[in-house]
């Protein structure tokens, strides 16, 4: 026995000694910090601005037609051109108005001579005073002929009502025409597009904000077509209905739009931005920045111990990208840009400060 105690003694001590020379089990290590990239908001004047898709109008639109009937001589335009207004457009055949304007012009000599002669009898006495009113008239009616018949060889000559594009001819030369005001009649017809008209449908709220702010000259508008990306076209605008419609609580507005060469023709779409505001001090962030939940829109800061806070925020359009801040920042926050996702409020990060420029692009340099 007195053996066996001596053996237990001496695996005690062993399991001892080995366990002082064991090294001990580190603590694991804390993670890093997530890394995020922060920037103070962009400064700077920007307006607001209201968007709409609509359509060209011609500013005017006229059907061609001629006055007095006739065999068509001629025409003298080329389709699709742009013609002035009293451009000589068909020639109709003048002879039989010449004709008749030859006759009414005998007519009228003969007439003059009676009443010469009228005249004369009435200062001696030798005619009475209906038949010298009677020959008056007849003068007169003769007199009324020929300004008739001289309309007449006039009309023969159709020109351009309006300046502008001329459509394709509806009647060849060689045909015989009516003269009338039915759609059969319409020789061609002449598009008048410099300037040319944008027409759209804005709000009734969005009407009540124009007339507010209204300026002598009109709102400013810029129009892109379907194929371009940037707003190339600029115009102001000048009418809006006189009533809105109940049906849809839109009313229908105008823009004006210069066009010298003639690119915008009528029944093009385009998407236009109408000014709504005047200029004014806005702060900037991306869009990327701004954490919405539902209809609540906050921004996450980060201070200078790297804590991360929520702003909410009250926001505005977007503008070249960024979206306007109207209030909740301040210019010195340094708001997360990239990473909002690895960042929570009351956390701390390791930021990274980057520049944001308007046009979205960014440069990073360690804080």
């Amino acid at each position: 026995m007195h053996n066996d105690i001596k053996m237990f003694l001496g695996a005690v001590v062993a399991a001892a000694s080995l366990a002082a020379c064991s090294p001990s089990v580190a603590a694991p290590a804390a993670p890093p910090a997530p890394q995020v990239s922060v920037a103070t908001p962009i400064q700077q004047d920007v307006t607001d601005w209201d968007e709409f898709t609509g359509r060209f109008e011609a500013t005017q639109r006229v059907e061609v037609r001629a006055r007095a009937g006739g065999f068509i001589q001629a025409a003298h335009f080329a389709e699709g051109q742009r013609v002035a207004k009293g451009q000589l457009l068909f020639t109709l055949d003048p002879r039989p108005a010449q004709a008749a304007l030859a006759s009414a012009t005998a007519d009228l000599e003969l007439a003059r001579r009676a009443f010469e002669r009228a005249e004369i009898l009435m200062k001696d006495g030798a005619i009475s005073r209906q038949d010298y009113d009677q020959r008056r008239a007849s003068l007169d009616i003769a007199e009324a002929a020929v300004a008739a018949r001289r309309l007449d060889v006039e009309f023969t000559r159709v020109t351009a009502p309006a300046s502008g594009f001329i459509s394709d001819r509806r009647v060849d030369a060689g045909n015989v025409i009516s003269g009338g005001t039915s759609a059969a009649d319409v020789l061609t017809t002449i598009v008048a597009s410099d300037p040319i008209h944008f027409e759209f449908e804005a709000s009734e709220a969005q009407l009540l904000g124009y007339q507010r702010q209204a300026t002598k000259s009109g709102g400013k508008v810029e129009i892109r077509l379907q194929d371009e990306t940037e707003y190339s076209w600029t115009g102001t605008v000048d009418f809006s209905d006189a009533v809105i419609d109940a049906s849809s609580g839109s009313v229908r507005m105008r823009a004006k739009v210069n066009n010298p060469e003639g690119f915008l023709k009528p029944g093009m779409f385009g998407r236009a931005r109408v000014e709504s505001s005047a200029a004014y001090a806005a702060m900037l962030i991306p869009e990327s920045a701004v954490v919405s939940s539902g209809a609540l829109k906050t921004a996450l800061v980060v201070d200078t111990n790297g804590t991360v806070e929520s702003r909410t925020l009250e926001v505005g359009p977007i503008v070249d990208g960024l979206r306007v801040v109207r209030s909740g920042l301040l210019p010195s926050d340094r708001v997360i840009v990239n990473g909002t996702q690895r960042a929570m409020p009351g956390a701390v990060v390791d930021a990274r400060l980057t520049t944001v420029t308007a046009a979205l692009e960014a440069t990073t340099r360690q804080q």
